[in-house]
């Protein structure tokens, strides 16, 4: 499988495409935000001939989700979330007065809903979901064994962790949900991470302060 990172909008947030030989792709937390950020993306996706077949989230914040209603209407996708995070991706248009940003597309409803431990499939590709809450309460990972790799939203980050002051945020559960379903993969899968460069799971165990 194939990935390839954007670097998005004024909180420096990563989006993903991933992609395999049959050239079907997901597009992952697409935070494309100016015209030119959501043009690139579409241009680049059109370039390379891959045809978009899923819009999934590892969360609803704001930062994740500024391109979802222009890639559902550009590429005619769905969008799937875990349903305890349909309460934050409803708050997006509050969120972002409350920090002041304009001309926010507001995003469609969740289409799908997918839960732990489930099997995301595309192309000759899978992901495993699993479910990860404290940064916000239905955030999730997407994990390839095949792969060895994990797009791990603001869960986990290279040398932290994500923040858990924003609403629906829990310091305690976001520190188990890293060691029971992170911390328990082996230990050369590389972490991809929702902003910042990525890390593997070893070093995070390792040196990560958190822990």
């Amino acid at each position: 499988m194939n990935i390839q990172q954007f670097t998005f909008n004024p909180f420096q947030e990563n989006s993903f495409v991933l992609y395999d030989d049959t050239k079907e792709c997901v597009i992952i937390d697409p935070g494309c935000y100016t015209p030119e950020e959501k043009e690139g993306l579409k241009n680049w996706i059109e370039k390379e001939g891959l045809t978009p077949v899923q819009l999934i989230s590892t969360h609803s914040h704001l930062d994740h989700v500024f391109g979802n209603k222009f890639v559902m209407d550009t590429f005619n996708i769905k969008l799937g979330i875990h349903k305890e995070d349909s309460q934050t991706l409803e708050m997006l248009e509050r969120t972002a007065t409350t920090y002041g940003i304009p001309n926010v597309d507001i995003s469609p409803k969740a289409s799908f809903h997918f839960e732990h431990n489930e099997i995301i499939t595309f192309g000759n590709s899978e992901l495993e979901v699993r479910f990860v809450p404290g940064h916000a309460p239905g955030h999730v990972v997407f994990i390839s064994h095949q792969d060895k790799f994990i797009i791990n939203g603001d869960c986990l980050f290279n040398g932290s962790i994500g923040r858990t002051d924003l609403p629906g945020g829990n310091h305690e559960q976001l520190l188990n949900s890293i060691r029971e379903q992170l911390f328990t993969l082996p230990e050369d899968y590389v972490v991809h991470c929702g902003h910042g460069p990525s890390t593997t799971i070893g070093k995070e165990k390792m040196t990560n302060p958190f822990f």
